[in-house]
């Protein structure tokens, strides 16, 4: 991973630069020397924000066949009721 650092004057004269380099990895932007915000590709964003998946679409994913997979079925009994 490529980490870029651009100044908040270059990202204002080159936003297509910077988005460029979003795609290698994360774009540090500094404030007067101090790193102030991150820029990175929405894909990027989402893989760190745990965005969740459906669960059809992660059982579906490729590889699963091969795991061994037999849960115990649960015992569940209806419990007495005492109505008197």
């Amino acid at each position: 991973m490529i980490i870029t650092t651009l100044t908040s004057r270059d990202l204002n004269q080159d936003v297509s630069r910077a988005k460029k380099a979003a795609k290698d990895g994360p774009v540090v932007i500094t404030d007067r020397g101090k790193p102030s915000h991150v820029l990175m590709t929405y894909a990027e964003f989402e893989r760190l924000a745990g965005k969740h998946r459906d669960l059809t679409v992660s059982l579906a994913m490729p590889g699963l066949s091969d795991i061994d997979f037999a849960p115990e079925r649960a015992g569940i009994a209806p419990r007495e009721i005492d109505l008197a």
